[in-house]
């Protein structure tokens, strides 16, 4: 047995997984989350600000804590879209250092969609065919990975729930010429994508993080956050869709009653949302012309986090 620490430090939260790992196989011993905007402003500025750091070195010090209290045997911390764009990324990658004891990773997009993939495929069954799109929905960033075995191809795009919020989606609820702003640069990201990813060859899609765990909440109906019921989940793409547009044109005020909803996710949904709506549409239209049927998305919440605790047994062995 292997126990690994896995942190996981995007635009909108840090995450830590504490795992046994044991024969290619993952068991939990925590796994928590904490909202710290750290990618606030850096589409705008170009700079982390001074209380996002703050903020989540707090974060950074409470997983050090957790680490050491579970008596991990190896640490990967790896930092994400926010990160690569932030200029003044150093000071924050020595403060997690100082805290942490280990040194953090800004990985590619490219590295982000293997470890996503990775995490979410760890759990399919025979029950869903292969190739597999798997859609890491993040705060400053999407990724898109097609595989079976391993990824066949990927790509890494600058629209994210965070990110797309800043940039276009600044009234509540969002008007109707934000929206198509914000579906216009959504397009554009995606139409690059597709080039290098063949898209048409998805027999499963799956779709993993916050916001799409968090719609997946909504067209269930469930009145709080249920993990069991959202990992594994199969909507039709029809009632995913429906859900995403009704969190888009929802008040702040509305999204945040929801008893599903993470109050560090209530003003960014919407973007997360619009994003995954149009992801699907695009994605089941190009099945579609290729011949294929595409009727359902399976939601995981085994994604990124689980393949950096993979990769981190790998290493110790």
């Amino acid at each position: 047995m292997t126990r690994v620490a896995a942190i996981d430090c995007g635009t909108n939260s840090i995450r830590l997984l504490v795992a046994d790992i044991v024969d290619g196989r993952l068991t939990d011993v925590v796994r928590t989350m904490t909202v710290v905007r750290l990618g606030q402003g850096v589409d705008k500025t170009g700079e982390f600000a001074a209380d996002a750091l703050e903020r989540t070195f707090a974060a950074v010090d409470e997983c050090a804590a957790r680490c050491r209290e579970h008596g991990v045997e190896a640490i990967r911390f790896v930092a994400t879209s926010a990160t690569r764009d932030a200029k003044n990324r150093d000071v924050f990658l020595d403060g997690v250092q100082s805290r942490l004891g280990v040194t953090p990773e800004v990985i590619t997009g490219d590295e982000e969609a293997r470890l996503s993939f990775r995490g979410a495929t760890s759990v399919l069954d025979a029950s869903h065919d292969a190739p597999y799109l798997v859609v890491d929905l993040g705060g400053g960033s999407t990724e898109v990975v097609l595989g079976t075995d391993a990824p066949g191809a990927a790509h890494s795009m600058n629209i994210g729930c965070v990110r797309m919020t800043e940039r276009h989606l600044v009234s509540d609820p969002p008007e109707l010429d934000e929206i198509a702003a914000a579906v216009k640069d959504i397009h554009a990201a995606i139409d690059t994508a597709f080039e290098g990813v063949p898209v048409e060859q998805t027999r499963t899609l799956v779709g993993l993080a916050g916001s799409i765990t968090t719609v997946t909440a909504h067209a269930l109906g469930l009145h709080s956050y249920d993990s069991s019921k959202i990992n594994g989940a199969v909507l039709p793409i029809d009632a995913a869709m429906k859900a995403c547009d009704e969190l888009l044109h929802a008040s702040r005020d509305s999204r945040a009653a929801l008893g599903f909803m993470h109050s560090g996710r209530v003003d960014v949904i919407g973007a997360g949302a619009l994003v995954w709506h149009t992801l699907m549409g695009r994605v089941r239209t190009a099945v579609q012309e290729a011949g294929g049927q595409l009727p359902y998305v399976v939601t995981s919440e085994h994604d990124i986090l689980d393949g950096i605790a993979f990769s981190a047994a790998d290493r110790v062995a």
